[in-house]
């Protein structure tokens, strides 16, 4: 099955717990494949404004575990990584694994909603989901390619492959 999955962190060194959560979810996922990534994207955080800007990126992932197994397995690898749950909603975090498409699945479970909720207002999900898929319908949104449109995307900023950790 074909899942999407958005990558974030702004503290520590953000550039690199990202590639580093590329890898692990290449590596550690059992019945899981990396098979696809977006570039790196620096922009301003969503929410508190005193917080460092965020680096963020997409990964696309074959696997035939189930949505919520795969749901606790990217939890895991966030507490691997150093996150801890506070409570504290859009704050600062070490990384941030958010699955937002699982196929073309719906889900509305307790804990566990795909699409991902917001997904059609974050420009720094759509703009990496449509790099990595340009003909990707969003179940209850439409084509990726609309979404896109009516994002203004100028406060992404692309960072330079070199910029890696």
């Amino acid at each position: 099955m074909p899942v999407f999955v958005g990558i974030g962190a702004n503290l520590g060194d953000p550039v690199a717990q990202v590639f580093d959560a590329l890898a692990r979810l290449g590596r550690d996922l059992p019945e899981t494949r990396l098979s696809g990534r977006s570039r790196l994207y620096r922009n301003p955080p969503m929410g508190p404004r005193d917080q460092p800007d965020y680096v963020n990126a997409v990964a696309r992932l074959e696997t035939r575990l189930e949505p919520r197994a795969l749901l606790h397995r990217l939890q895991a690898t966030e507490v691997a990584c150093g996150r801890r749950r506070d409570g504290t909603r859009w704050g600062p975090r070490l990384l941030d694994l958010d699955l937002l498409l699982f196929g073309g699945e719906v889900i509305d479970e307790p804990g566990l909603r795909v699409p991902h909720p917001g997904i059609a207002e974050r420009d720094f999900v759509l703009l990496p989901l449509l790099e990595l898929a340009p003909g990707l319908m969003i179940p209850g949104h439409g084509p990726i390619a609309a979404l896109c449109r009516g994002m203004p995307g100028t406060a992404l900023q692309a960072i330079p492959e070199e910029a890696r950790a």
